[in-house]
């Protein structure tokens, strides 16, 4: 399927957006994500389809000063 990742087209394999966050590793991080531009909770990511053309946003916290 081919999908936007943070401005970038990919073709991948996910059919959800849990299953993206694996093929990509980010399963273990902390991220924020976003589908089409609406937020995406992580508790309701598993059961958030994906399909063809869609774009995601994946957000990883960053400190500074």
């Amino acid at each position: 399927m081919h999908i936007h990742v943070n401005g970038k087209a990919l073709d991948v394999a996910a059919v959800t957006l849990a299953a993206l966050l694996r093929e990509l590793e980010y399963e273990d991080g902390t991220v924020a994500t976003a589908l089409n531009r609406s937020f995406v909770r992580r508790c309701d990511r598993g059961e958030t389809p994906l399909k063809e053309g869609d774009a995601v946003e994946i957000l990883a916290p960053r400190q500074g000063g």
